[in-house]
């Protein structure tokens, strides 16, 4: 039966040699220009934040700038990047939902960080504007319930701000927030998710539901929650701390066959499973990176490991080439090994599902995306993820630190 969720992979495994240069520098060149031909830059249509929206493609245009291989082109991309991301800050200057200004991959609060790194890369001193705008947001969602849907999440939630604010942190050099906001950040996930566990009778400490659901994976869910809380463990008492480590624990356990069910409970179908960053083993391997970094133990990098051999097999998805539920985010779980392990097979396994994204089997079979040049679901992200492959050593999943 053809699995109508991915291709066959039919590549060898790693022999002990990476493919030779494969000149990525033109194809991310070529691409970048079919991009900017096609991206609207009007402030009507700058819905979709960084996730789907013109934003997404000022940040991709930031991140190939800063790559030395592309310096000659520099100049260029980062003006063109500061007149997509200066109209899409007009946008959510007039948006009327402060709620939605608090958002990270939908809304304000990633447009304004992406505005600080744009203005602080050229050279402009009011790449503070956009930052303090991104730092007045943080008491929008300081309190317990200020989202009805789920005040948690990555995407519009309080883990979304943090994680935010750790790309800034990483990226600038210094911390845009005080400690007592991030403590007031963090107390009220932890506080929420006590809550809601309690509430609902469960087995463990934390946990969170968005629009009603309980996800596991990094779009909504219980691992990008995690994976925040670990990045700001410093702020944490030792009692939260070890809230949030027997909840990294659970999540563990509620692996089947190398892979999470999207959300809580749930039964993975074999034939129909998803193995996407948004659902499943490629977005949650980042909480177990995370873990790994941190306390060092052996069964955190085994997970990630066994979450990358599932990607192996089965992450050549037909969804399209983006980092949300495409081919180039399945591809960032190698990279992400190659940093944890520094094995280079993992190189190569990227190597294999980059040149999987230019054959026929792939346009032809893969489904046509609604926003071909956005940063998660299109082309963007596949630029950030080809550049990133040049450069495996300093590669990481766009806008989702681990390694700070």
């Amino acid at each position: 039966m053809e699995n109508t969720r991915c291709f066959a992979n039919r590549f060898s495994d790693y022999k002990g040699a990476l493919i030779p240069g494969q000149g990525a520098e033109n194809i991310v060149v070529a691409t970048i220009d079919k991009i900017l031909k096609n991206v609207p830059i009007d402030v009507r249509d700058c819905d979709g934040g960084l996730y789907d929206g013109p934003a997404g493609v000022a940040y991709m245009l930031y991140h190939v700038s800063e790559c030395p291989l592309f310096s000659e082109h520099r100049d260029v991309y980062l003006k063109t990047a500061k007149q997509v991301i200066d109209v899409s800050v007009r946008y959510v200057d007039a948006e009327p939902d402060k709620n939605m200004r608090a958002a990270f991959l939908l809304g304000g609060a990633g447009v304004y960080a992406v505005a600080a790194l744009i203005y602080k890369a050229l050279g402009l001193a009011d790449f503070v504007k956009p930052l303090s705008k991104f730092r007045n947001l943080w008491d929008v969602c300081a309190p317990i319930n200020f989202l009805e849907c789920g005040s948690d999440e990555l995407f519009v939630g309080r883990a979304g701000y943090l994680c935010a604010a750790l790309v800034l942190k990483q990226k600038l050099g210094f911390e845009i927030l005080s400690r007592d906001q991030i403590k007031s950040i963090c107390q009220a996930i932890i506080d929420s998710g006590k809550q809601y566990a309690k509430r609902k009778r469960k087995p463990f400490p934390l946990m969170y539901s968005y629009y009603g659901t309980e996800y596991l994976g990094a779009a909504h869910g219980l691992s990008s929650v995690l994976q925040m809380l670990l990045s700001y463990q410093d702020v944490l008492s030792e009692a939260e701390k070890d809230l949030v480590w027997q909840s990294v624990d659970f999540l563990m356990n509620q692996e089947q066959n190398c892979n999470w069910p999207p959300e809580l409970g749930a039964i993975i179908e074999r034939e129909n499973e998803l193995v996407h960053w948004c659902h499943g083993a490629p977005g949650v391997a980042y909480l177990f990176a995370k873990a790994y970094l941190i306390k060092k133990k052996p069964q955190y990098l085994d997970t990630c490991i066994r979450s990358g051999e599932l990607v192996w097999q089965k992450g050549l998805l037909k969804k399209g080439p983006g980092i949300c539920h495409g081919v180039a985010g399945s591809a960032y779980v190698f990279l992400l090994l190659y940093r944890l392990t520094g094995n280079s097979k993992y190189i190569y396994r990227a190597q294999r599902f980059a040149e999987f994204l230019f054959t026929e089997e792939f346009k032809a079979g893969s489904h046509s995306v609604s926003s071909i040049y956005s940063l998660f679901e299109g082309l963007s992200g596949t630029v950030c993820f080809l550049v990133d492959l040049s450069q495996p050593d300093k590669s990481e999943f766009p806008l989702f630190s681990v390694f700070v």
